[in-house]
């Protein structure tokens, strides 16, 4: 087994809450374990153009509660070319690196794949708001997200009940309505859309008007952004029942500000994870939280393995919304 010494560290596609949390863990495991910590720049891209800087026990204090992450992240199309591959190699080899821990989603995942696939070890570290991948309960960054998007929605519901109005607030997940279903049950929505399940609205708008029959003066509607726009849900319930609808898009929003105490912890167990994996000559592996327990799988398990939505927690949404 060839004895490692030098490791490196990148975050990949959209930030994350947590993110630097995870960044510490490995620089700091890795330094407990006797080996060189590289951080790596602005994702695949910052790894194809040699951006490496040696990360020491200072350079991560005062990170693990900041959000966003200190390596910075980027797009890079050329990574998905072979010719992009080689030089993220060739940068690797140079660089003396042994390992390379990928904190990303699916698509980082897959490059970190590639990157193995062509001689290099990788350990993949989930850090998506989404909570798209298979292999882990939680994603670093999702419970930091949900809370954010509860938090605007209780802010809302008061302008709502004070000026008598509903509002349909968007949350981010294009495949994936995690956020929006575990938002709009701590939030008490009246109605939650998600990608995983049809929606009627016609049933949404005879919800509404039995609130109002009754005496109900506000709504809030969540809607993943993979459904439909905001807007477009607004002009549907306009169009069948006359009702004044505001639209709120909490956006980008979602993935600033400080991480949760779980999501610290999350990215703690898990960056840890990863570099003990690497220490052990393991390679081309995942981790994730199951239960309350770390567990490994190799990384195409996270995209070939679909990981599907609660459904008897939206059924209980539905029944606590009547």
């Amino acid at each position: 087994m060839k004895k490692i010494r030098r490791i490196g560290v990148l975050t990949s596609g959209g930030d994350a809450p947590g993110m630097n949390a995870a960044i510490r863990a490995v620089v700091r495991t890795a330094i407990y374990n006797g080996l060189e910590a590289i951080g790596v720049k602005r994702g695949f891209l910052g790894l194809m153009e040699g951006e490496f800087v040696k990360l020491e026990l200072g350079s991560v204090g005062g990170i693990i509660q900041r959000g966003g992450t200190i390596l910075q992240t980027a797009r890079a199309e050329k990574f998905k070319t072979e010719e992009g591959l080689i030089e993220a190699v060739n940068r690797v080899t140079e660089a003396g690196l042994d390992g390379l821990v990928v904190i990303g989603g699916e698509g980082s995942f897959k490059g970190a794949w590639e990157l193995y696939k062509r001689g290099v070890p990788t350990i993949g570290v989930p850090g998506t708001i989404d909570n798209d991948i298979a292999g882990t309960d939680y994603t670093i960054g999702f419970d930091t997200a949900v809370n954010i998007a509860v938090d605007a929605i209780n802010r809302l519901r008061d302008t709502a009940s004070s000026h008598e109005r509903m509002f349909v607030v968007e949350v981010m997940g294009r495949k994936s309505g995690f956020i929006a279903l575990m938002a709009g049950v701590a939030s008490g929505a009246e109605s939650i859309l998600i990608p995983e399940m049809e929606y009627n609205i016609e049933e949404i708008c005879e919800r509404l008007r039995r609130g109002h029959e009754r005496g109900k003066t506000h709504s809030i509607i969540v809607v993943a952004e993979g459904v439909a726009s905001a807007n477009q849900i607004r002009d549907m319930i306009l169009d069948r029942t006359g009702y004044e609808v505001r639209v709120v898009v909490l956006g980008h929003l979602q993935r600033g500000g400080s991480p949760t105490a779980f999501d610290r912890i999350l990215a703690s167990r898990l960056g840890a994870k990863a570099v003990e994996l690497l220490v052990e000559g393991v390679g081309g592996k995942m981790v994730g939280l199951e239960g309350n327990s770390v567990v490994v799988y190799d990384l195409p398990y996270s995209w070939e393995n679909e990981k599907s939505i609660d459904l008897e927690l939206y059924k209980l949404s539905g029944i606590l919304s009547i």
